[in-house]
């Protein structure tokens, strides 16, 4: 498992609030985004998380990861 800069265990997901962050967009728009299919999403009760993979892959078809810039 990769670490962060302060050696703790990188998260193998998102959380919602996680992907708004990253996108700049509001919450209410990430959840739309979360529940449209265009990523994987793993539902525990009522939190979403969303695999990181499927969702950098998912930035990269996009065209909107930073390595294209």
């Amino acid at each position: 498992m990769s670490t962060n800069e302060k050696g703790m265990p990188q998260s193998r997901t998102y959380t919602v609030n996680d992907i708004a962050a990253i996108l700049g967009i509001g919450r209410a728009s990430a959840y739309k985004l979360a529940n449209s299919g265009a990523f994987k999403t793993i539902r525990i009760g009522n939190m979403i998380r969303i695999s990181r993979k499927s969702f950098e892959d998912w930035l990269k078809a996009e065209g909107l990861d930073d390595e294209t810039e």
